[in-house]
């Protein structure tokens, strides 16, 4: 359900339509595009995205598949049902032609990915249930050339009509060229002119001068009058004949035609069933299309009111700003249980309107089955009501104000909302007086939160700003302002109000000081400190995220760190037990070989008795085998001697460490209990310490710290720079300065350039290419907009046109940061 009745202009919808309708191939397509409607039906919405998800990725792939011939032929359908109708041979051409595109269409859907899945299983879906008659093409073949002409063989009658109608046709035609001939030569004609054709038969233009030298009938005049186009009176019986058989023709066409419509009518529903087939195609095609156009994609549909949208753009401001190579800031928004609605404030122009228009047109066009331009991993829920009340309400024919007609919306959303309804409201409460209309939104807007509907309000009002900061459901929403430019930045933060800058916007349009000392004296010092106090919160509240941020960083850096080490360390001590549990086997082996060596060994000199060439003999085979065991004992030695180093290496440096008794202050130096990396304690308090880990701040529990002397730390720092190279060494042997993120969805792409961006400012590397194709741009755009947020990224830009272009994002670092 919408409100009101015109809500698709109001919010932009009728364009979004209009697009849908001009990208259809067929007239059937645009007629389904003019029905398309808003649904709450969850499962309808997910089947309809998926099917336009699949052919979005047809386009996409560029693979080849039908998309001509799309007709409309149920015009004709409607006169054939009839007994003694018929369609033309031009039109059964169109249905023919159409019929082998849905049939093709048909096998394209029918791929599969592997011997289990198809490729495109909601559009086979569609398909299934459709069936053509073989025979209706075999018969359209029989009847119909490749120009779409009757063939002659279509039936024995016409073939005779046509060999008579040509036998006679060509003799007329000889006797006509005799007689032009001998016209010119008598010089009654011009030498250089040339026979005519008049109502169908073959004329001689004869000068009026000499027009009676000839015998026969005047079909036409020149525009002069001074040529006469005359048909010989020799002919004349001969084309009167020809032109019964062209009626004689007409007849049996028609004859064949009818007969025809008569073997196609029983099948008619199931052409119909094709036919709308094909026209849903059409219009999943034209929608798969529009969305390419306008960087639409598919987000997580939830069955829920609810909605979780990323990077989410007006498609028709996207579209014109695309245009003027101009940038739109993207919307992030979330709406949910414990916070169903949201208050936007900020300056004039500052976006606030267009916020409320994006959330309305894109849940629209998302219930409509379309795909919306948001990244794909966004989560987009379904409501039964959609409301708007936006722009001038004014109505001349119901003598409503702007003001009243607002009110009376108010009114039905009153009475119409409920926990599935979104609501959308535009400068709330403006219109009247100030104080008055103020109050009665607040009233209005607590009324709404009650019966837990969902919303999206822009206000100037400090009253609706203070009620969504104490009222549970209700958050704030800013709509930031550079303060430095004094411009606009048409970015939504939520979770704090926004101040409208009238004052400062005032100042630099140049209206002067003392009017505005006076205007603020009006106002009142209470609603400029307000305002003011909303500022400075705004910039508190970014330094707090600023600081978080560091903190997240340090505490992940630190949490790698203790996980590499436990990594090494379990893995040497696994190797230790690998090459324990070696050794040993080996010496079991060497021990029982030599027993057994040694038994043989006196079992044969005792056998030789006193034999001395023997027994010397197996003496120096003795010899030999104790000899081999010796080299075979020293070869794992060998294999394992460069581990054994790494090992030493490590184990060497490991100190001794002293641990400090006493309580832990300021200035003294620490560890985490378990691990190895030290810091300085800033700052304690009865619990926590705020500890320095080289660059990062980290607080930590008393209780986990170990007090270090002087020295202690000494040999841990020496002993961690030991383990740090060695690690080091390896990370820089490994590390290729391009990264190929190719394929990868935008959150994957993110994270690997966050981790490639860390190892980079590690190894001290300061300049990286990452490769990310150029397609919808939607991956570069991503990761350019990310590389803004790391303060080690110096510079983003697009690599060589011969080397990638845009497909390539060259990274320049400042390792000073590292």
């Amino acid at each position: 359900m919408i409100y009101p009745p015109n809500f698709e202009e109001k919010t932009g919808f009728d364009q979004i339509r209009q697009m849908l309708t001009e990208s259809c191939i067929s007239s059937l397509g645009r007629s389904f595009a003019e029905k398309i409607k808003f649904s709450s039906n969850f499962n309808l919405i997910q089947r309809l995205l998926e099917q336009t998800e699949e052919f979005r990725q047809i386009l996409l792939s560029n693979e080849n598949h039908p998309a001509s011939n799309f007709f409309d032929p149920f015009y004709i359908f409607d006169r054939i049902k009839l007994e003694g109708t018929f369609a033309e041979p031009e039109e059964l051409g169109e249905i023919r032609a159409s019929l082998i595109t849905i049939q093709d269409m048909i096998r394209f859907l029918a791929k599969k990915k592997n011997e289990e899945h198809h490729k495109y299983p909601l559009l086979k879906e569609l398909s299934e249930n459709i069936y053509i008659d073989p025979t209706i093409l075999n018969e359209t073949d029989r009847i119909l050339d490749e120009k779409n002409q009757i063939r002659s063989n279509a039936s024995k009658e016409l073939s005779e009509i046509r060999r008579r109608k040509t036998e006679l046709e060509n003799q007329a035609s000889r006797r006509i060229n005799q007689l032009f001939s001998q016209a010119k030569k008598e010089g009654w004609v011009a030498s250089d002119s040339e026979l005519a054709l008049r109502n169908g038969r073959l004329v001689i233009p004869v000068p009026v001068a000499f027009k009676r030298k000839m015998k026969g009938f005047v079909h036409d005049q020149s525009s002069t009058g001074q040529t006469a186009f005359l048909e010989p009176e020799e002919v004349f019986e001969t084309n009167n004949e020809i032109r019964q058989l062209d009626l004689d023709e007409r007849r049996e066409i028609v004859r064949i035609l009818k007969e025809f419509a008569d073997f196609i009518r029983p099948s008619l529903p199931d052409l119909k069933n094709a036919y709308q087939f094909l026209g849903k195609i059409d219009l999943i095609r034209a929608k798969a299309k529009v969305a390419i156009e306008m960087d639409a994609q598919k987000p997580r549909l939830v069955n829920k009111p609810a909605l979780k949208w990323i990077r989410a753009k007006h498609p028709l401001l996207w579209l014109s700003y695309k245009k003027q190579k101009k940038h739109v800031e993207p919307l992030n928004i979330e709406l949910n249980e414990p916070q169903r609605i949201i208050v936007i404030s900020g300056p004039n122009a500052g976006g606030k309107s267009v916020c409320l228009k994006t959330v309305g047109l894109l849940q629209y066009m998302l219930q409509c089955g379309l795909l919306v331009p948001m990244f794909d991993y966004s989560e987009a829920g379904v409501f039964q009501k959609l409301y708007i009340d936006i722009g001038d309400q004014q109505s001349l024919e119901n003598d409503l104000s702007t003001y009243s007609s607002h009110l009376a919306n108010m009114k039905y959303f009153l009475q119409n909302c409920n926990e599935k309804s979104l609501f959308l409201i535009d400068e709330f409460g403006a219109g009247t007086e100030p104080r008055i209309g103020g109050a009665i939104a607040e009233a209005i807007l607590n009324e709404l939160s009650e019966k837990r509907a969902f919303g999206v309000i822009t206000t100037h009002y400090a009253n609706l700003k203070v009620l969504a900061g104490k009222k549970e459901g209700i958050i704030n929403g800013s709509m930031l302002f550079d303060t430095q430019q004094m411009k606009p930045l048409y970015r939504l933060k939520t979770g704090t109000p926004g101040s409208s800058f009238a004052f400062e916007i005032a100042r630099t349009m140049g209206i002067p000081s003392p009017i505005l000392q006076n205007a603020e004296k009006i106002a009142g010092e209470k609603h400029v400190d307000f305002d003011r106090q909303l500022q400075d919160l705004e910039l508190k509240k970014l330094e707090v995220e600023e600081k978080e941020k560091q903190l997240k960083s340090g505490d992940s850096f630190l949490s790698e760190m203790i996980d590499k080490y436990q990594k090494l360390n379990s893995e040497l001590e696994q190797r230790k037990n690998e090459i324990l549990n070696e050794a040993r086997r080996d010496a079991k082996k060497i021990l029982a070989d030599s027993n057994r060596m040694i038994e043989r060994t006196i079992k044969e000199i005792r056998e030789a008795s006193a034999d001395k060439e023997k027994t010397k003999k197996l003496r120096d085979e003795l010899d030999q085998f104790t000899k081999l065991q010796q080299v075979d004992t020293h070869e794992p030695e060998a294999e394992s001697r460069n581990q054994k180093k790494k090992k030493q290496k490590i184990i060497s440096a490991m100190p001794v460490i002293e641990i400090e008794e006493g309580p832990i202050g300021k200035g003294d130096f620490v560890r985490i209990k378990g691990q190895e990396t030290t810091g300085e304690v800033m700052e304690t308090d009865q619990k926590n310490a705020m500890v320095a880990f080289g660059s990062m701040l980290i607080k930590t529990p008393l209780k986990k710290l170990e007090k270090l002397s002087r020295q202690s730390v000494k040999k841990l720092v020496k002993s961690s720079k030991v383990k740090y190279d060695f690690d080091i060494n390896e990370k820089a042997a490994e590390f290729n300065p391009n990264l190929d993120v190719r394929g990868n969805k935008a959150e994957q792409a993110l994270i690997k350039a966050r981790r490639f961006v860390d190892d980079a400012v590690l190894l001290g590397v300061k300049n990286l290419k990452i490769i990310h194709g150029t397609g919808d741009g939607i991956l570069r755009e991503a990761l350019r907009d990310y590389l803004k947020t790391l303060p080690e990224v110096k510079r983003a830009r697009d690599e060589h046109p011969d080397r990638g272009g845009s497909g390539c994002t060259l990274i320049e670092l400042d390792t000073s940061k590292k």
